[in-house]
Formats: structure tokens, C-alpha cells, sequence
């Protein structure tokens, strides 16, 4: 008896010792997901992010996405957004503690927490490209890769001078969403979407490149976004829709332009795993799925709180897509949801800041982000 008591005492001692280590190794977890820190952000793309860049000498009158109802949820008034409110950068500032991103145009801006080089209409490739296409009118925006990669470069010259290395390991930089427009281009100007998928090697090799020089100034965590399910937006729906049932997919979504945004992304992830392989430890390179983040919510729009998938919360026409080309959200004619929250859609073409929300939330913890932003 006597020994079988002196056992239990033992093993209630070990038990005593292991907790406190317990407590020290769940703290320690828990600290090191809270501990993750930028110094800044910065981001690169187009619409999809862009948080002014187009405005900065004032906002052009002719653009929609200038005029009420755009930033209505948030900001109360439009900022050049292209969304009823916040976009992905926005929410991504916020978490990592740093000021919404100043776009890179904007003179006289103090650019040490992040820039944000990412404008409207942006495309992966430059205007010669388009040239030779024969698509000169469908690109109405100067601001490619190349562009972009120039704006950074100067204000990485102003914000670390000699010592962006060290200055850039620390920051987080997302590298677009780039590529969208390069088909848009393409699909506007009468090309079909096998017809647009013989340049996509040719784009996703800029893309890559642009990477490869972000990360030879000394960026260390990148997020090289995809592009997203074309397939599904009520633009596409509306403009290019069938009476076959052959051409849509099983939730009403346009097969071969979500056939092609598959083939983009594939293709762009393939290119990443060699660049991961290339860096080793010397960078990491995360993917940031837009396709399946919006798939799933076309799929699944009770599990994101939205009572509408396909229908533009801001446009004209009513109907499935509530999208119509003369009367866009901005323009006369045009007029918005009572509660944005409830679309996925804004206006036909971009998402809500609900739907941006939930991608970030996806990209910060998974599984919209391969690896996830946040890590232990």
C-alpha cells in the first residue's frame, strides 16, 4: 500500500513539473503566432487593390468607380477604390499594425510603413504587347509591371536608401493580382479564351520576372496572387452568355473563361514552385488563391453570409446579374443594394469589401494562401 502511494505521489510530481512546461510551450506557441510583424507593406496589381493611384491629381469625372455609391460601406464617400469599401491590402495593413497604404503616385507621401504601386487597368505585359495584338485601344492605362517595379524602386530609394535589404526582408510584399487585364484585353477584343490562352505563357513568365526583382532588392515574403474565376462574374454572364447549357458549369459559371483563368494559375504556380526550390530559406514565396477563395463563395454563399452570388449589388437591369454595360455602378440609371454585405459582387466586375474581407481572413490563416501568410 504504502508503495503504491509513493507512486502516485511521484507521478503527481512529474504531472506538477510538466504543466508549468505545458503553460511555457502553449505561451510560446501563441506568441509566436501573435509575434509576426511587417515593418511595411507593399502591394502591386490593379483594380483588384488599387487604393488611389489613378486620383492622385484629382478624381477624373468620366470614371465610374470615382463617383457615389463607390466607398459608400467604409469610407462614406469614393476614394478610387473599386469596391463599395475596403479592399485585400487594406485589411492586410490593419492586421500587421501599419497605415492603409498611401498610393505610390502620390507625391510628398511618407512611404516608410508601405506603398501601395497597384492601378486601375493595370496589365502584366506593356503596351508593345498590346501593339502587336492589334489591342492598343482595349489598354486605356499606362501602369505595367515594368511601371511598377520603377515606382517601387524609387521609393525604396527614399525610404532605405543603401539598406533595403534588411529593410525589405522585413516587410510583406504582394505581387498582384496581374494578368486579368491582359485577358480582358484580349476577351473585349474579340479574341476567345483558347485563342487568349497562347499568350498566357508570355504572362505568367512577366509575372515571374517581376517577382525575381522585387525579391533581388531584398524582399523575403511575397504573395503572388492568381487570377480569379472570370467565369463567374456577372460582366462575363452578361456579355458573353449562352442559350447553351453546355457552356456553363454546374453553378452557372462560363467553362472557358474559367478554363482559362485554371490554365493561368497552374501554369503560375508550377513557375512558383521552381522559384521556391531557386531560394530556398532565402525567400518565401506564397501563392494567393483568388480562384478558389471566390469559387467557394459562388459554391457556398450562406457560409460567407451573402443571399447573392451572381447579382452585381451596384449596377442596372435587375435580373440574374443585375449588370448592364450602359448603365455601370456610378453612372445614371445605376443604383445599389440596400446592404452590400449580402453580394459578393459590387459592381459586376470587382468584389464587396465583405467578400475581400473573408479572402484576406483566408489568405492571413489558410487555405486561400499556400503557405499562409501568418506562420508559426
Amino acid at each position: 500500500m504504502g508503495t503504491m502511494r509513493s507512486s502516485a505521489v511521484a507521478v503527481a510530481a512529474r504531472k506538477q513539473q510538466l504543466l508549468p512546461c505545458l503553460a511555457l510551450l502553449l505561451l510560446a506557441g501563441a506568441a509566436s503566432a501573435q509575434a509576426q510583424k511587417y515593418n511595411a507593406v507593399f502591394n502591386f496589381g490593379d483594380s483588384i487593390t488599387d487604393t488611389g493611384n489613378l486620383c492622385t491629381s484629382g478624381k477624373p469625372t468620366a470614371i465610374t468607380f470615382t463617383q457615389p455609391p463607390y466607398g459608400e460601406t467604409y469610407f462614406g464617400t469614393p476614394t478610387c477604390r473599386c469596391s463599395d469599401g475596403r479592399v485585400i491590402v487594406d485589411f492586410l495593413s490593419t492586421k500587421f499594425g501599419v497605415p492603409f497604404l498611401p498610393p505610390s503616385k502620390a507625391n510628398g507621401t511618407d512611404f516608410k510603413q508601405g506603398a501601395n504601386m497597384a492601378i486601375t487597368g493595370a496589365t502584366a505585359m506593356d503596351a508593345p504587347f498590346f501593339r502587336g495584338l492589334g489591342l492598343s485601344d482595349k489598354i486605356w492605362n499606362n501602369g505595367p509591371i515594368s511601371f511598377q517595379i520603377q515606382w517601387f524602386q524609387q521609393i525604396a530609394a527614399t525610404v532605405c536608401g543603401n539598406d533595403c535589404k534588411r529593410y525589405l526582408r522585413e516587410s510583406l510584399v504582394v505581387f498582384g493580382e496581374f494578368g486579368g487585364n491582359d485577358y480582358n484585353a484580349m476577351l473585349f477584343g474579340n479574341y476567345n479564351p483558347d485563342q487568349a490562352s497562347r499568350y498566357t505563357t508570355k504572362i505568367v513568365n512577366t509575372i515571374i520576372r517581376g517577382v525575381e526583382k522585387v525579391v533581388a532588392m531584398g524582399a523575403r515574403d511575397v504573395v503572388v496572387p492568381g487570377v480569379l474565376p472570370i467565369g463567374c462574374f456577372p460582366i462575363y454572364l452578361t456579355v458573353y452568355g449562352t442559350n447553351s447549357s453546355a457552356d456553363y458549369d454546374a453553378l452557372g459559371c462560363l467553362r472557358k473563361f474559367n478554363d482559362l483563368s485554371t490554365f493561368h494559375n497552374n501554369l503560375l504556380q508550377a513557375k512558383i514552385a521552381r522559384l521556391r526550390k531557386r531560394y530556398g530559406r532565402a525567400a518565401r514565396i506564397m501563392y494567393g488563391d483568388f480562384y478558389s477563395a471566390v469559387y467557394d463563395m459562388v459554391q457556398n454563399p450562406n457560409k460567407y453570409g451573402f443571399n447573392a452570388a451572381f447579382e452585381a449589388c451596384c449596377g442596372s437591369g435587375g435580373g440574374k446579374y443585375n449588370y448592364a454595360n450602359s448603365a455601370r455602378c456610378g453612372m445614371q440609371g445605376a443604383a445599389a443594394c440596400a446592404n452590400p454585405a449580402d453580394h459578393l459582387s459590387w459592381d459586376g466586375i470587382h468584389l464587396t469589401e465583405a467578400a475581400y474581407k473573408q479572402i484576406t481572413d483566408g489568405w492571413l490563416n489558410g487555405p486561400y494562401c499556400s503557405p499562409p501568410i501568418l506562420h508559426t
